[in-house]
């Protein structure tokens, strides 16, 4: 079986990152038995402006999308896509617009613990923001967040009190902007590959299937010299 890399471009308040997160799962659980995938998250801000204690999120948004009209316009579009996938986003619950920053550092540290681990931190993070209206960029939460998915609580909790990681952070949303990242989510597939948007999961799996195609077809020319 052939295993492919997923490096995921995403902020944790993007809602079509969210969205993304649920079709590709639905794409992953499809070929199974045909491609394993291996998932890593990588950081990207959309409001790297924002102060670390947030803003007011339905106040912002509004200015930003050209009033409460088109908000709303917006957020009903997003619910009956999310409900295909089982998100059942609440906008309305979502009062502080945060500074995701720490966020990250949180899903960097997940990482060390195995891409599973990470896999579930981002999951736990879309949720609280998107479903119950928690603020993700609050130490508590992110360290309630940590726990539940089985990190150490009291050691997070201490290293979001430092800078720990943050210039390390930084850099890699540096270093996507450089690769032309301009908007999430955004999949790569192999440090080759590059599909941008919360693509349906049928395009997402045939995007699996088609490259661990290609590396088989590539292994077995290396093998045959042909």
């Amino acid at each position: 079986m052939e295993r492919i890399t997923v490096d995921i471009v995403s902020d944790v308040v993007c809602p079509w990152c969210y969205l993304g997160k649920a079709r590709l799962d639905l794409a992953v659980a499809e070929v199974l038995d045909e491609v394993g995938v291996d998932i890593n998250w990588r950081p990207y801000q959309l409001n790297p402006d924002y102060p670390p204690e947030g803003v007011d999120h339905q106040t912002k948004l509004a200015a930003k999308l050209g009033g409460k009209a088109a908000m709303d316009s917006a957020h009903d579009s997003l619910r009956k896509l999310g409900a295909e996938v089982g998100i059942k986003f609440d906008f309305n619950a979502i009062k502080i617009g945060p500074n995701t920053l720490d966020a990250h550092r949180v899903l960097h540290w997940a990482g060390f613990e195995g891409r599973d681990v990470q896999n579930a931190v981002m999951g736990a993070l879309f949720k609280a923001n998107f479903e119950e209206g928690l603020n993700v960029g609050d130490h508590a939460v992110l360290a309630d967040i940590a726990e539940g998915c089985g990190l150490d609580r009291a050691v997070i909790a201490k290293l979001l009190e430092s800078d720990a990681d943050i210039d390390t952070v930084k850099g890699e949303i540096d270093a996507a902007a450089q690769m032309g990242v301009n908007g999430v989510p955004f999949y790569i597939f192999d440090q080759q590959y590059a599909v941008s948007g919360a693509q349906a999961p049928d395009v997402l799996a045939g995007a699996i299937r088609d490259i661990a195609g290609m590396k088989a077809e590539a292994r077995k020319t290396q093998l045959t010299g042909q």
